[in-house]
């Protein structure tokens, strides 16, 4: 035998790491398109539309009896997915750590979100019901899915390859989310040529984020290994699981400083990307071509602003980086207060700003966690990771639906967003991660 032909098992191990890693990244490249299509471009406007459409002569729609501005009901929507993924991924995370199974529940949770969105295709005329309803169902299993994905990096990528990770995968999905906009730009514009409505088109590119999701899922489940648990007590029923879990976050109280603090800003962060379509549309009255090609540039940049922010990382640490785009975010966020109406420029202007430091500041904070979490409860504490990134992202719709709905004002909603990061800067500052990852039991990387 030729023993230059002969890989050591180290050499073997690191294929194997890539392999997964190259996987790993194709789940952001399948669910992005739902983040960017549905939620940031199409839904909000539409479904709000919709709503309006079925708005009683004051402006109100009825959800079991409850008077909502029909222009507050998406927001209150998200809001409820929230809550429904609250109550869901603490029972999915432990069962997840406990069987060493991912997976399994991956799929389930992908293909649910998947199909909800695929059917949106039939949500016209006045069916704002349907509309919040299958909002609901894909958010939370969107929520749930990501949990598990994110549950991974620990075990794909060890502590000095982490930021770099990471930082693909939101550009994976950045770039999946322009291409994919490319297409929806074509097709909303275009419509009469295509022989389709404008509401068809719509609904085209709403179900078309679904297809996408569950046909590029299949490359991450098949690269991914599940890896063998070790023993763990059963899991424990509803908020009793939730309750256990937080329990145990209590003996890393820097993990949880941490929490707390990306749980802040990090609603700022996720309420501007579901509300800023409707920002656009309601208050700046810009069509919906425009909110697509602000969008669109939003991607392209946030996928140079992954790369880059990433980088810098590396050179002053990733709490650092992360506090430098708090700072930027709130500066951008004040900034789209005083956009003057009908004035595409200056929102293009806003989106470049936001891309700069969207994949980035969510990038970091994902690797930067991964760094504070136990070994072996992977799963369990990014299931309180999610929460904070999508669970817990209630308070900012909801802040936002409630100041609309008493001023009637969206300029008045955008700006009551500020407070998110500059209390979540504040929070993080204080967080000494360094002693937070010593004391999780995890090795500190020269550089953090």
């Amino acid at each position: 035998m030729d023993t230059n032909t002969v890989r050591s098992p180290s050499a073997d191990e690191d294929a194997a790491r890539r392999r997964e890693q190259r996987g790993w990244y194709f789940y952001d490249w399948a669910c992005s398109v739902y983040s960017t299509s549905v939620v940031t471009v199409f839904l909000g406007p539409y479904l709000t539309s919709v709503a309006e459409a079925a708005a009683d002569a004051d402006g109100f729609v009825h959800p079991l009896g409850i008077p909502v501005r029909a222009g507050s009901f998406f927001a209150y929507a998200v809001s409820l997915s929230v809550v429904v993924a609250v109550l869901v991924m603490p029972l999915v995370g432990a069962a997840a750590d406990r069987t060493g199974r991912k997976k399994p529940l991956l799929a389930a949770a992908a293909y649910t979100g998947a199909a909800a969105t695929a059917g949106m295709f039939f949500l016209d005329g006045d069916r704002y019901l349907l509309g919040g309803l299958l909002l609901v169902v894909a958010n939370a299993a969107q929520s749930v899915a990501m949990m598990l994905y994110n549950s991974y990096l620990p075990q794909i990528a060890p502590p000095e390859e982490r930021d770099a990770v990471s930082s693909r995968g939101w550009a994976f999905g950045y770039a999946a989310g322009a291409l994919v906009l490319v297409a929806n730009l074509v097709l909303y514009t275009g419509h009469d040529s295509f022989g389709v409505s404008e509401s068809m088109a719509v609904r085209i590119c709403l179900a078309s984020a679904g297809l996408w999701w569950g046909a590029f899922a299949l490359i991450p489940l098949r690269r991914l290994r599940d890896r063998r648990a070790p023993a763990r007590e059963a899991s424990l029923p509803g908020f009793r699981q939730l309750a256990a879990t937080v329990r145990d976050m209590r003996r890393h109280p820097l993990t949880l400083a941490f929490l707390l603090a990306y749980l802040i800003y990090n609603d700022g962060i996720q309420t501007v990307i579901s509300q800023a379509s409707v920002y656009g549309s309601k208050e700046l009255g810009l069509g919906q071509a425009t909110l697509i090609v602000a969008v669109l540039l939003v991607q392209v940049l946030a996928v140079a602003g992954a790369l880059l922010l990433g980088r810098l990382a590396r050179l002053y640490g990733a709490k650092h980086t992360i506090l430098g785009s708090l700072v930027a975010w709130t500066l951008t966020l004040a900034a789209g207060y005083f956009l003057p109406a009908g004035a595409p420029g200056w929102f293009f202007v806003l989106a470049a700003g936001i891309g700069l430091v969207l994949g980035g500041s969510q990038a970091l904070s994902r690797s930067l966690f991964s760094h504070l979490v136990p070994p072996g409860k992977e799963a369990e504490y990014f299931s309180a990771y999610e929460i904070s990134d999508r669970g817990l992202s209630w308070l900012g719709p909801l802040l936002f639906g409630l100041t609309y709905q008493l001023t009637g004002s969206y300029r008045d909603a955008i700006v009551s967003l500020v407070g998110f990061f500059v209390l979540g800067f504040v929070l993080l500052a204080r967080v000494p991660v360094r002693r937070a990852i010593a004391d999780a039991g995890n090795p500190v990387p020269e550089r953090i």
